[in-house]
């Protein structure tokens, strides 16, 4: 008998919907076809059929109720643990009463504690279980053979949900770090431009005031001078604005060699496994540019929103064409609707008489750029 990986509880994973939950639920317990079996062909009949039914549905709805019950992370609420001790109470005593096929309900009993409680309660409730089921085998005198069997099932199956809600916690906490990192990469790349655009519009804003200030006076006195110094202040302004515009297209369109060294470091520091495949030669310029922001597009998507542990780019300049692959092993399979980032990445390359293809692959996620090279870089 297994119980399979479908039973998913609150908290141990990003916060389940409650249809998927139920639909775990639903395949777990068709197991409890063997009690069910019983009272139906007559093994358990009379009184203790209509007890056991009853006793037996009360099980399920407890079951459930503490399967759907709130919780954080292995910190079960007050309701939760009264829900498992009406539950342990329902599941004991049925087994204990009726032997047979009722001895799966502390398996179901040990999947709940691995799942929902601290891991010494959940050991503890193993335990705990284990003897239970042994117990019942000893006194009711059941095959020892299947005695033997279902204490292995308790103590495997704890082990093994206790393995699975690890799991399941720690990648949690690793998709919230790789969260945090985007999150704080993004917030330092801003504080940087900040910086940078306030050490190069300071002196030029602070020229502009001065000026102001003295064209003002001249003006006032019926200087000649004033003419000349607003049209000093519209020469520095004319620079500043020149200077601003020339230091955020430098941000946007760093060369694929910047570029490719910053998805290195940005990768990376998400925890993905990163690997840069160059062939061919150097792109021209404006081609070098478009290729960059090719890879700054497709590594931002693969650290804010693929989750992947391996990344893999590679860039081919030779022939006719260059492309530029972007392939990892994230979050592929599920549907997808592209971002503005992707839109706008498109209407450039397409522009460039390129093309785009991006999508869920076997193993992850893809993105292919193609753009045909300059008549000159392949004559």
């Amino acid at each position: 008998m297994t119980i399979g990986s479908a039973f998913t509880f609150g908290g141990t994973e990003a916060r389940p919907s409650r249809l998927r939950r139920l639909a775990g639920i639903s395949i777990g317990l068709v197991y409890l076809c063997f009690p069910v079996l019983e009272i139906v062909t007559g093994e358990v009949t009379g009184t203790g059929a209509l007890w056991g039914g009853a006793g037996l549905l009360a099980f399920v709805v407890c079951y459930v109720a503490t399967v759907l019950s709130p919780r954080s992370s292995g910190d079960p609420t007050r309701l939760t643990y009264c829900l498992l001790g009406v539950t342990t109470l329902l599941g004991v005593g049925l087994a204990a009463a009726f032997g047979g096929g009722w001895t799966t309900l502390p398996i179901y009993l040990t999947v709940v504690y691995s799942m929902a409680l601290r891991p010494r309660l959940s050991v503890a409730g193993i335990a705990a279980m284990a003897l239970a089921v042994l117990l019942i085998g000893l006194l009711r005198e059941d095959d020892p053979g299947t005695t033997l069997v279902l204490v292995f099932q308790v103590v495997t199956l704890g082990v093994l949900f206790m393995g699975v809600r690890d799991t399941r916690m720690l990648v949690t906490r690793l998709r919230r770090a790789q969260e945090e990192v985007a999150r704080l990469a993004a917030s330092e790349e801003r504080l940087r431009i900040a910086r940078d655009l306030h050490d190069l519009l300071g002196h030029s804003l602070s020229l502009i005031v001065l000026k102001s200030e003295l064209a003002g006076r001249l003006a006032e006195n019926g200087s000649e001078r004033a003419v000349a110094e607003i049209r000093d202040i519209e020469s520095v302004a004319r620079q500043a604005l020149v200077e601003v515009r020339d230091a955020v297209t430098g941000y946007r369109q760093r060369g694929l060699s910047g570029e490719l060294d910053g998805a290195r470091t940005a990768l990376e520091a998400a925890g993905t496994r990163v690997t840069i495949r160059l062939a061919g030669t150097p792109p021209p310029g404006t081609l070098d540019e478009l290729l960059g922001w090719a890879v700054r597009e497709g590594v931002t998507n693969v650290v804010r929103h693929a989750r992947a542990t391996r990344c893999e780019i590679e860039v081919t300049v030779g022939g006719e064409t260059a492309t530029l692959g972007i392939v990892d092993d994230g979050r592929g399979a599920a549907p997808y609707r592209p971002g503005i980032g992707l839109t706008g990445l498109t209407e450039r390359v397409r522009a460039a008489g390129g093309t785009v293809s991006a999508g869920p692959c076997a193993t992850g996620f893809t993105l292919r750029v193609v753009v045909p090279l300059p008549a000159a870089s392949h004559a």
